[in-house]
């Protein structure tokens, strides 16, 4: 791999622009990814925020869903924040009718629990592995994680709740850095895909 890691964002619904321009400034060759055949072309993923179970029947439609469900399976590095921390969950505690997910970390979510749209908030939040302290983190309709398995990774908590987590080469985030021009998750990320860790 090159020194700057092609990096798909996972173009079907969301805030995809917020990540194309993050990973960008974070040095990777960002690229939007809607077909099954474009996976091949990245060396990571991200999956964006948006709303879940929308996320979940684009991907159904486009044909996406077993081959990324496969590609994690095969260690693809991916990254999702928000309704992409909704879709990397193995369970989801609330799932809509029918919802699916790529899966990839041993967690337990709960959809929306921080609140509704006019709940949403910025805090700062500690997250393990990112240099120079606390990002800042915006949370819209945001969901938390109820539990992990023993082979997932803690790597942030908000208000008691576990808000970052990573198991092997996936990574997700309750919040989304990528609408507050810190760019240092994104970062830790890319560095992951470009080293391989």
């Amino acid at each position: 791999m090159s020194s700057t890691p092609t990096i798909g964002v996972l173009a079907l619904q969301g805030d995809v622009r917020e990540h194309l321009a993050a990973l960008a400034a974070a040095d990777a060759a960002a690229v939007p990814v809607r077909r099954p055949e474009e996976l091949a072309g990245v060396d990571g993923l991200v999956v964006p925020g948006g709303e879940s179970t929308t996320i979940s029947k684009l991907a159904v439609l486009f044909g996406l869903m077993e081959p990324l469900r496969a590609a994690i399976r095969d260690g693809l590095p991916v990254y999702g924040t928000c309704a992409g921390l909704i879709m990397l969950a193995d369970k989801i505690l609330d799932p809509r009718s029918g919802q699916e997910t790529f899966g990839g970390i041993d967690m337990i979510v709960r959809r929306n629990a921080f609140g509704r749209q006019n709940e949403s908030f910025e805090a700062r939040v500690d997250v393990r592995g990112v240099p120079g302290g606390a990002v800042d983190g915006v949370f819209i309709r945001a969901p938390w994680v109820e539990s992990v398995g023993a082979g997932a990774e803690v790597l942030a908590e908000y208000g008691g709740h576990i808000v970052a987590v990573r198991q092997g080469r996936v990574m997700a985030t309750s919040f989304h850095p990528e609408l507050t021009g810190d760019h240092r998750v994104h970062e830790l990320f890319v560095h992951a895909v470009r080293t391989g860790s």
